[in-house]
């Protein structure tokens, strides 16, 4: 069996090279991927699926990344910037990274300080609709000192500056290739944004979206001897369970990503004998957001879905409440997960100092408490069971998700439970690979939200939640002017948690991180923004024959695919 000792940053080719008469890169073959939500773009500034910055994070690189214990640690340079290395001003108002020497995009031509630039600023165009906004947030200039330094400046001070360039979400573009992709053009290049010029370990051959990516390896990887397959196919489509059977079941594939099942469904699978799960909890959390704002067909798309036209039934915090202490989450957890779940009550499940004690009440089902809510809100029950207004209108929610059977599942028991308390949830399921695709023609998208509740599961990387808290700021809506990419899905706005944001930006004490981390999840959970449902354990499989998989829930899974080998024997 092969044995590989994970190393990280340009200096990996280095210290692997006495090695190199004993392997090669490519000589394990074909690696067989499959992603039941198949990625639709291989630009991930320009989705906020997670399949979309996975399958991009094969080709596209960060300076730094989160490994599998939530570390952070350098990739395309040699050591992260820190105050006491002189990376990090004293001030905290800027950072400087210095790219590895040697590293080449994977057309030969060498990676510079332009790109870096050019990748801030592609991102923080006004007209863009970065999807990753808020990993720039307080970005006031990217001063390029070097053909290998840029020095970014902050417009605040910043405790934890590494936002730009760091992790899967904010890769580095090759500003040769993306040049005529700024602002509202940005989605209309597609040679770029299916076929990007990267530094990772492969590059895309052909990219069909919403079906199959092909991709060989990069000629130009800076290991000589990586990445050990010669070839992928990364499949998207079909479902959860026909990706587990073709890992553990049947051995078609090799690797099957997040395989949202029923624990007895997996425990079944496993006895197959060709693959085992894998798993581990992050910050991964199956949650409804709740649209503050009207989303009805009758208005332009201007208005429909911003804060100029509110909701006509979930602007009363009483009936988002009441939809909260409807839902028996201990049951949620049974049902679709098992030991890879846990009931929370928090946006920010992890990691302990950040995760908030304030809101378990919602771990007990109180469906008397929700009753008298939609009372006091002036909800009274109809001859039908379905509560109504004075003016007569019926209590009538639209109910989306994306197909998967577990979802389902508790779409289900949830429509069950409303109507219990007296609404009716229309329900909607939308294909994974359109729901999450971030398409700005499709309707069917979670950014637009063309529903009154959606439900799905997001997660942040690395331990520190102040760039994900970010998103629920007032402007980042997603909305036409941005090709419908902002972050601010539920379209929540409060000038107080913006302030509170601004400083938690600015605060450097771990302790006092997370109180103001805390104070920020407690505003969006005691406003019933975002009701919480399930803590998830990512759980995945891969094929015995497959070694060398870390799983990681801080950054990409693919995230050391490089080191991915085919076990002997």
């Amino acid at each position: 069996m092969k044995r590989r000792i994970a190393l990280y940053g340009a200096a990996a080719a280095l210290a692997l090279m006495p090695l190199a008469a004993s392997a090669e890169r490519g000589e394990d073959g074909h690696l067989n991927i499959i992603y039941w939500q198949a990625p639709s773009i291989m630009n991930p500034y320009l989705s906020g699926g997670t399949k979309d910055v996975e399958a991009s994070s094969l080709v596209l690189e960060p300076l730094a990344r989160y490994n599998e214990s939530g570390e952070l640690v350098p990739w395309l340079v040699d050591e992260i910037p820190t105050v006491e290395n002189g990376g990090v001003s004293e001030d905290l108002m800027s950072i400087t990274w210095t790219i590895s020497e040697g590293i080449l995009w994977a057309d030969g031509t060498p990676v510079t300080s332009a790109d870096l630039a050019f990748t801030a600023e592609y991102c923080m165009h006004p007209e863009g609709g970065c999807a990753q906004g808020a990993r720039y947030q307080d970005v006031e200039s990217v001063e390029i000192v070097d053909d290998r330094t840029v020095t970014v400046h902050f417009s605040v001070a910043k405790p934890v500056p590494y936002g730009p360039f760091v992790t899967a979400q904010a890769p580095i573009l090759q500003a040769a290739q993306f040049a005529d992709c700024l602002g509202a053009r940005a989605p209309e290049c597609t040679e770029a944004n299916f076929n990007p010029i990267g530094t990772g370990p492969f590059v895309v051959t052909d990219f069909r979206p919403n079906d199959v990516i092909q991709l060989e390896a990069n000629p130009n990887y800076r290991d000589p001897m990586l990445p050990h397959f010669a070839t992928v196919t990364l499949k998207g489509g079909g479902d959860a369970a026909s990706a587990g059977r073709a890992v553990m079941e049947t051995g078609e594939m090799d690797y099957a990503w997040n395989l949202q099942l029923a624990p007895d469904v997996i425990q079944t699978m496993a006895q197959g004998g060709q693959g085992v799960p894998v798993s581990a909890f992050g910050t991964l959390v199956e949650r409804i957001e709740v649209n503050m704002t009207d989303p009805s067909p009758d208005l332009p798309p201007e208005i429909r879905s911003t804060r100029e036209a509110p909701h006509p039934i979930l602007s009363d915090i009483r009936v988002r409440q009441a939809l909260s202490m409807a839902i028996d989450r201990e049951l949620l957890v049974e049902i679709g997960y098992g030991q890879a779940g846990r009931p929370t009550c928090n946006l920010v499940p992890a990691p302990p100092i950040f995760a908030s004690e304030a809101n378990d009440a919602c771990l007990v089902q109180d469906l008397d408490g929700a009753r008298a809510l939609l009372e006091e809100a002036g909800w009274t029950v109809g001859g039908d069971g379905i509560r109504v207004n004075a003016d007569g209108d019926r209590l009538v929610l639209d109910y989306q998700t994306s197909t998967n059977a577990v979802r389902q599942d508790f779409q289900a028991l949830i429509q069950q439970w409303w109507r219990e308390i007296g609404i009716e949830a229309n329900l909607r399921n939308i294909n994974s690979s359109v729901f999450f695709g971030g398409d700005p023609g499709s309707p069917d998208t979670f950014q637009k939200f063309y529903a009154d509740v959606e439900m799905y599961a997001n997660n942040f990387p690395g331990t520190d939640p102040e760039q994900y808290l970010g998103a629920y700021r007032c402007g980042m809506e997603p909305r036409p002017s941005n090709q419908w990419q902002g972050e601010n899905i539920n379209r929540f706005c409060d000038p107080e948690y913006d302030a509170l944001h601004l400083e938690l930006a600015q605060t450097a004490d771990i302790e006092e991180r997370g109180r103001i981390g805390r104070a920020l999840n407690d505003i969006l959970m005691q406003n019933f923004v975002i009701i919480p449902l399930v803590d998830r354990g990512r759980v995945s499989a891969h094929a015995n024959s497959l070694g060398g998989v870390l799983l990681n829930t801080w950054d990409s899974e693919l995230w050391n695919a490089a080191d991915w080998y085919r076990v002997e024997g």
